[in-house]
């Protein structure tokens, strides 16, 4: 039996529905993202899970318990909310504890405990700091040692981590996802970063106007998106738009018609897959780094737009037989590309995602 399950959970706010019919099942341990636009639902499923909001239709079951009436102060979960919420006048270890001083905890328990909690997060030599006394990591740590302290039995992350430079936000996703698998707490994050989702997480769910449009691990999520809004929302991708020809047993013919500045004709391309309807509108997905891009061959000839060094990588803008396209290329210590130069681009069969124009 799943720990943690949604069952049809609906919200609507008058006339507007902000999540619609949710069906979500998470296991003990495992860590989720929530990932997509503002105003896609994500935070409004967070609440109603926290018992902040309440479903307009649908069940909320902990451990096989119906909560989904249970007040917020009685489901014993851990929230960290994007603002920290730490009370200035109380030291680290005194914002760690109210907790437990809401639960009716002896002071001394308490305060080991809050001990324990800010050691976890690497915090112990600051147990004495009041929060303007540390850095915004340093209050981020102490919010969430003060939700891990009473041991919920489901942390919900409301993006924790995005009031933090990017340097820092990097590190705390891998501190907090190793503290995560080390505790082995349940967690919920709601997210817009793709790539904070991508890295942290088991599953992601990446949500569309009060719907799940997909729900994979990571790696499956980049790989086989299910629709252009996926392809395009996590991670970055060129789309291309195609109409299908008449294809054969295992292929898919596509043709991409002609661009005035790089080519007088159209330009066909067969690709493994079933065989389209002819005249269908289908869209090409390729991901700018699946492009092999060399001097002299083999594959299209392009021009160089713009060339962007990013440090581990060559952003490149190319003009091509199917238009405008993004093209990243690993740095390997020589220089790159320079706005006009020619190259060639290729790649493999199976780095073109084919979409319906429905998907």
């Amino acid at each position: 039996m799943s720990f943690l399950t949604l069952e049809s959970l609906n919200k609507e706010f008058g006339d507007f529905t902000a999540v619609r019919d949710m069906n979500l099942t998470i296991e003990q341990g495992e860590f989720i993202s929530l990932l997509g636009p503002s105003g896609c639902g994500k935070t409004t499923t967070l609440q109603m899970i926290a018992g902040l909001l309440p479903p307009t239709r649908g069940k909320i079951l902990l451990d096989g318990k119906d909560i989904t009436k249970t007040p917020p102060n009685k489901r014993g979960l851990g929230i960290v909310f994007q603002s920290y919420a730490l009370f200035p006048h109380m030291t680290a270890t005194e914002n760690v504890a109210f907790g437990l001083e809401m639960r009716g905890v002896a002071k001394v328990e308490r305060m080991d405990r809050a001990r324990v909690a800010l050691d976890q997060v690497k915090l112990g030599q600051f147990a004495h700091r009041y929060p303007k006394e540390m850095s915004g990591g340093q209050r981020q740590r102490v919010a969430l040692a003060r939700a891990l302290v009473i041991e919920p039995p489901v942390l919900l992350l409301d993006e924790p981590l995005s009031n933090l430079d990017a340097k820092l936000r990097e590190e705390m996703r891998i501190e907090l996802r190793l503290l995560q698998q080390d505790i082995g707490v349940t967690t919920i994050l709601v997210t817009h970063d793709q790539e904070e989702a991508l890295s942290m997480s088991d599953r992601i769910v990446v949500m569309k106007d009060g719907d799940m449009a997909q729900i994979a691990a990571p790696l499956d999520l980049y790989e086989r998106p299910l629709n252009t809004f996926v392809s395009d929302f996590v991670g970055k991708t060129n789309l291309i738009k195609a109409r299908a020809a008449a294809g054969s047993q295992g292929q898919s013919v596509v043709i991409v018609d002609g661009h005035a500045d790089t080519l007088t004709q159209n330009l066909t391309l067969a690709l493994p897959g079933e065989a389209l309807i002819e005249g269908e509108s289908v869209t090409l997905s390729i991901r700018p780094e699946k492009f092999l891009m060399s001097k002299e061959g083999p594959g299209h000839k392009v021009e160089v737009q713009a060339s962007i060094f990013m440090g581990a990588s060559w952003l490149y803008r190319v003009n091509s037989p199917m238009g405008e396209l993004f093209v990243t290329q690993p740095n390997t210590g020589a220089a790159g590309y320079a706005k006009g130069d020619t190259a060639y681009l290729s790649w493999p069969d199976d780095a073109v995602m084919l979409f319906s124009e429905a998907a």
